[in-house]
């Protein structure tokens, strides 16, 4: 009876965090128009950079993430992804004070590596887990 509750326990956790996935993949692109105000960008060219950048980081950890998930496990992956995520969060503070694009891009970059390890951690984790 107990493992059951820790399935549907760890189960509504995967779910709280494909929430995660769905709801940072959607303020990516409400966050170009802010970045075109606060940044002052010229050009929809370096807006569309915002856009490059986040999906670059998947084709740049997709590979990597699994030999990291490999060395540190799924719930310990997630961990890692989700201290990424936060890591990459908490340098739009800095890029805001500043109105640096570059960092806004960094920031971003950071973050979406920590989402791309977090899903590829949670996609199998849950077929693992489920009944």
């Amino acid at each position: 009876m107990s493992t059951n509750k820790n399935y549907v326990l760890s189960i509504t956790i995967i779910g709280v965090l494909f929430f995660i996935f769905g709801f940072v993949t959607w303020l990516n692109g409400t966050l170009i128009p802010f970045l075109k105000l606060a940044c002052d960008l010229k050009t929809d060219g370096e807006a569309l950079l915002v856009t490059s950048a986040f999906y670059m980081a998947y084709f740049f950890l997709a590979i990597p993430s699994s030999f990291i998930l490999n060395k540190t496990g799924f719930k310990n992956g997630m961990a890692l992804g989700l201290a990424v995520m936060a890591a990459g969060a908490f340098l739009f503070i800095p890029a805001a004070m500043q109105r640096s694009f570059n960092l806004f891009l960094t920031g971003l970059f950071i973050q979406v590596m920590g989402l791309a390890l977090l899903q590829t951690a949670s996609n199998p984790y849950i077929s693992v887990i489920g009944p």
